[in-house]
């Protein structure tokens, strides 16, 4: 890969769509929506051959689950395109403006991070949704996706660029690049060794990943992506409710980054509630419970098995959740606070004051009362799409949406002023 080649084809790019107007870029996406659909059978094709080279390769189901796209997954990503064509464009907003006592006036807008990169594994519907947030948010983009992704990527590509075409004057075909994965990484390292280049890099996808990213980047990194989430069944919690939202936050997409991967239980109603999750999961879920839990349960299903050390803070992305029953809040809050990654936690309690100390004590970028963590999504929050879920403090924290991929600047304007 040519990062300097590219680099500056993206660099042009963007301080031409710098310049677009909302209508020009909504006309733009419309057209790349059109062009997917148009592509439609192609994209599921392409992710076919990707889903049949992953299984030989011993993939597991749950990450297969996110590799897979088929036509309901195109049209969920062509309903998340038509919400980010119709909210705002942020570029050019006024955060807030004031006149100085020597009669300066100063406003601070927003404007686009300029080049972003995004290097994120399987899940090809990343490809579209850091693509349009992007270009809604006057930003060109670098996607290094994964290798078990390569053929949809491309397809999605194709698409998006043929779209972009179709736009004419509105459309700029540049402002998306897709490099081919690298066997040595020698592209993930360009990138993250393109200073004055690329403004920003963003990584989404496990913990090996993001720790790579992190440690060796020269350029700016919003840190997204692992997720080691974690459900509180406190003593005066709902129990149906609680094991509800259980079964939901593991199982319904245990490969999602929201997916819970630990349960705490309150020890006063351990007891009642880890036999309702024991039914509810139905041998569904490998429970790896600590020495109380596991005596509590006390059962012969090969499903229940005592916990390692290692498993409490590990993100398993599988049908595996750890269990651990604790003594009360405190015990919680400082337990998710030295083993979560920060992403979302969720506390099932019916008693006001446990939920507001839980939720303005627990350090995470989400925490919610008596729901399931599995909200934790651009689509969800209303954004339409997300490039991904901040798990940092700085610039941006949660989903990120098209105000996450823009900066602001103050303009000035005097009348011969000197200090």
């Amino acid at each position: 890969m040519n990062i300097d080649e590219i680099s500056l084809s993206l660099k042009k790019a963007a301080s031409a769509l710098a310049s677009h107007n909302a209508n020009q870029k909504n006309d733009a996406l419309s057209k790349v929506s059109d062009a997917i659909d148009k592509y439609r059978n192609e994209i599921i094709e392409a992710n076919k051959a990707d889903l049949e080279d992953a299984k030989s390769k011993g993939m597991s189901d749950a990450l297969l689950e996110r590799l897979m796209l088929d036509s309901k997954r195109i049209d969920g990503i062509l309903a998340s395109l038509k919400i980010v064509i119709s909210q705002n464009d942020p570029i050019g907003e006024v955060v807030s403006g004031w006149n100085t006592p020597n009669g300066m006036s100063i406003k601070q807008i927003r404007v686009p991070l300029g080049v972003i990169s995004i290097i994120y594994e399987s899940r090809p519907n990343v490809t579209v949704d850091a693509f349009c947030l992007a270009y809604k948010s006057g930003n060109a983009i670098l996607l290094r996706g994964s290798s078990s992704a390569l053929k949809s990527n491309k397809a999605l590509v194709k698409a998006i660029k043929e779209g972009l075409r179709n736009a004419g004057e509105n459309g700029i075909e540049n402002a998306i690049e897709l490099c081919e994965p690298e066997a040595n990484h020698a592209d993930v390292d360009a990138i993250l060794c393109a200073v004055g280049k690329i403004d920003c890099v963003l990584p989404r996808g496990g913990a090996k990943l993001i720790q790579r990213v992190v440690q060796n980047a020269k350029i700016p990194v919003i840190e997204t992506g692992a997720g080691v989430c974690h459900l509180f069944v406190d003593e005066s919690a709902d129990l149906d409710k609680a094991a509800k939202i259980a079964e939901n936050a593991k199982i319904q997409r245990p490969g999602a980054c929201n997916a819970i991967e630990c349960i705490l239980v309150h020890e006063k109603i351990a007891q009642d509630f880890l036999a309702k999750l024991e039914k509810i999961l139905a041998d569904r879920v490998e429970l790896r419970c600590d020495e109380k839990s596991y005596s509590i349960l006390n059962s012969s299903s090969s499903k229940i098995v005592k916990a390692s050390e290692s498993d409490f803070g590990f993100e398993f992305l599988d049908f595996v959740c750890a269990v651990k029953v604790v003594s009360g809040i405190d015990e919680t809050i400082e337990y998710i606070n030295s083993h979560s990654t920060k992403h979302s936690e969720c506390i099932c309690t019916n008693d006001r004051a446990n939920a507001r100390t839980f939720q303005m004590k627990v350090d995470s970028a989400c925490v919610y009362v008596n729901a399931s963590t599995r909200f934790t999504d651009g689509g969800e929050f209303g954004f339409g799409a997300e490039v991904g879920i901040s798990t940092q403090k700085l610039h941006a924290r949660g989903p990120m949406g098209i105000k996450a991929l823009t900066t602001t600047k103050f303009l000035i304007d005097g009348d011969g002023q000197v200090r």
